[in-house]
Formats: C-alpha cells, sequence, structure tokens
C-alpha cells in the first residue's frame, strides 16, 4: 500500500507545470572594451539572447547575440541565426539603449528522454511552451553520422531550428542547456520512475542508431553529454 501510494506521488510531480528559464528584457546601459556590455538587471550565466535596434518608423532588426557572464555583464557577438550567402549582414553599430532580449527562443525547446511515456508527461506538464520533437533531433543524430550525443552537434541541430533550450532527463531531474552557450543553466530536481530506456534518446524512428537500452545506460549516457 505504502509503495503504490509513494508510486502515486513520485508519478503525480508531472502535473506540475516544470519551472523553465524565461526570457528577461532589459537595455543596454553602458558598452565597454573588449565587446561587452552592461544591463540593468542580473542574468545568471550561460544565458543567451539578442540585441535589437529601433531604426524609427516601426523598423527594427535583431544586430547581435549576447552570452550572460554573469550579473549585469553580457558578451557580444554576431549573431549567426539567420546566417546565408545571400542575405547582406546587418552592420548597424552597437548603442547605449538598444534593446536586450535573453532567452528569445526559450519558449521552443527539444526534450531528450529515455522512452515516450516519461516523454509524454513532461511535454503535457508544461503545456504554454513549444516542444520540439526528438524525431527531428534523430533525423539529424542519424545523417550527421555522430557516435554520441554531444552539446557541440545539439547545438548545430538547435541554431538550425531555432531552439533556445534543451531539457536533458537525468537520473534525479531535468538539466537544462543553453545550446548556443553550450552551458548548463538549471537544473529541476525531480524523481522520475523510468522502467525502460532507449539508447540515445527516445524518438520514433526505425533505425539501428537508437535501441532499446537499460536504464542506467541511458543514464550514464546523458551524464557525459558535454
Amino acid at each position: 500500500m505504502f509503495k503504490t501510494v509513494l508510486l502515486f506521488l513520485l508519478n503525480s510531480l508531472f502535473i506540475m507545470a516544470l519551472e523553465l528559464p524565461k526570457s528577461i528584457e532589459s537595455r543596454v546601459l553602458s558598452i565597454g572594451s573588449g565587446r561587452e556590455i552592461t544591463i540593468s538587471g542580473n542574468i545568471p550565466a550561460g544565458r543567451t539572447g539578442v540585441i535589437i535596434h529601433d531604426y524609427g518608423k516601426s523598423l527594427k532588426a535583431i544586430t547581435y547575440r549576447v552570452t550572460s557572464k554573469g550579473g549585469n555583464r553580457l558578451s557580444v557577438d554576431e549573431y549567426m541565426i539567420l546566417k546565408h550567402d545571400n542575405i547582406p549582414n546587418i552592420k548597424t553599430t552597437l548603442k547605449v539603449g538598444d534593446r536586450v532580449v535573453v532567452g528569445n527562443l526559450y519558449d521552443n525547446i527539444l526534450l531528450i528522454a529515455p522512452n515516450s511515456r516519461v516523454y509524454g508527461k513532461i511535454v503535457d506538464s508544461t503545456p504554454d511552451r513549444f516542444w520540439i520533437h526528438p524525431d527531428l533531433y534523430a533525423h539529424f543524430y542519424i545523417n550527421s553520422g555522430a557516435d554520441r550525443v554531444t552539446i557541440e552537434n545539439i547545438r548545430q541541430f538547435a541554431t538550425n531550428n531555432l531552439i533556445g533550450l534543451v531539457a536533458i532527463v537525468v537520473k534525479d531531474g531535468i538539466k537544462i542547456l543553453d545550446p548556443i552557450s553550450g552551458k548548463y543553466i538549471d537544473k529541476i530536481p525531480l524523481k522520475i520512475d523510468v522502467d525502460e530506456a532507449h539508447i540515445p534518446f527516445y524518438a520514433r524512428v526505425n533505425s539501428h542508431f537508437i535501441e532499446k537500452s537499460g536504464v542506467e545506460s541511458y543514464y550514464k549516457m546523458v551524464e557525459e553529454i558535454r
């Protein structure tokens, strides 16, 4: 009886919406040397976003990418998401007062989970986010010829598909990765009942690259994603 009640309580955790990182807006307060800016407010290190410049007459554009260094300091880099040989690069000068949006793509999330049941419960618990199905990443992973999941091949997939966060189910919770910075920015403690697992992750792809395996093998694999 006790075990039945405990199992119900553990599974019921999935009913609660996950507290995932959200976008934060601010303004450029100062521009320092070494492509660094300061903003109002503090941003945890590793979170990425964009700078938006207002040209007037309702014309706005993303001009740079930013990565938080912790506190109110952010590094500034070229915005690469829409890079194409036939599209000219925006060469707008960075200015004080430019709008900063950290986590501009955080509503788009790729979930790496051990099986369909766990995947479904997590997605159902937080319907206000757009969950990218791992089938898409599986096709990318297989076609790339990768022999394991890495932050680099996750970054390539995320960049191509406008994904802002990757949620990875681990043994004692869910690790949250910002795929652009390649940094783990949060971890949600959660006891998850897992009875079977797919290696390297759950996807509805008929391929020898994705196979059923032991649960501990899955946990070992996801802890080694770096």
